[in-house]
């Protein structure tokens, strides 16, 4: 499948632009027509909001632009399902070949491949969940987070949204990455191919991500490098009221290359001791 149909967003975009400068053009039907084709793009996947390049990851900003001018065009209405009754402004959905558990809720707007799986978690309008991840209790994928093939989010992972302002990169988690129970990955960060991140680590845009591995220290900042195995720490530092400690993120080493993938997400971690 297109990960990005470069057609239809030419034909979209001018008109998604032109309606998000001036919001009196929701109400004219060709604008009103793209914000609905955008939408359901985002929904089948044909479009995303952000796709990787030769330059890294790129934010679509104009997709979300689409998003918030949907919430302005959609009135409050009132759904059910069985005995259960919300009222909201986005539907749910069950995309064909996803596994949802009660009560996972899927919002319109966020593409879910087949093979996934959603356990009593939340995907929001604009995320993008590839073939094969585990979207386990209480796992968020916050609004346009984009989240590979193969990842395994642990019970209450928080991957933070973000549609304003729309310039701003989304979270992204690469295929085959392991994120560890209630770890939060928020601001845009990174987490690179098949790295895994330990239970409670929190990712920000300004933490130090320190790679411990080699006889002097590295260190990263919205980005989590691929392969590694990142645990939660602390970092001394000093304030007029005295020294103390921050949090940082440390990279104690680094996926094996001879285990296989399947088992090794769990595995890295119990070869450092790490929690899951």
């Amino acid at each position: 499948m297109t990960l990005y149909d470069e057609t239809l967003a030419e034909q979209l975009q001018p008109l998604i632009e032109e309606a998000f400068g001036n919001r009196e053009l929701i109400h004219h039907m060709s604008h009103r027509d793209a914000i609905f084709a955008a939408m359901e793009a985002l929904t089948k996947g044909s479009l995303r909001v952000a796709t990787q390049g030769a330059d890294g990851w790129v934010a679509h900003a104009w997709l979300k632009q689409a998003i918030l001018l949907y919430f302005a065009v959609c009135p409050v209405e009132r759904f059910e399902a069985g005995a259960l009754a919300w009222q909201d402004k986005i539907k749910t959905q069950v995309p064909a070949g996803v596994r949802v558990v009660p009560p996972g809720i899927i919002r319109y707007g966020a593409h879910v491949s087949k093979g996934c799986v959603v356990m009593p978690g939340f995907v929001n309008i604009g995320a993008y969940v590839d073939e094969g991840t585990m979207v386990d209790t209480w796992a968020t994928v916050g609004s346009c987070a984009q989240v590979g093939k193969h990842v395994h989010l642990s019970g209450g992972v928080g991957l933070g949204g973000v549609l304003e302002p729309p310039s701003a990169r989304p979270v992204i988690v690469e295929d085959g990455a392991f994120i560890g129970s209630r770890a939060v990955v928020v601001e845009g960060v990174v987490v690179e191919r098949e790295a895994v991140v330990g239970a409670g680590v929190v990712l920000t845009a300004s933490t130090p991500i320190i790679d411990l591995t080699q006889n002097e220290p590295r260190e990263w900042k919205g980005r989590v490098p691929a392969r590694s195995v990142v645990i939660a720490g602390t970092r001394m530092k000093r304030f007029p009221a005295g020294e103390f400690g921050v949090p940082c993120a440390l990279v104690i080493g680094e996926r094996k290359e001879s285990t296989d993938k399947k088992t090794s997400l769990e595995q890295a971690l119990r070869d450092f001791n790490v929690a899951v």
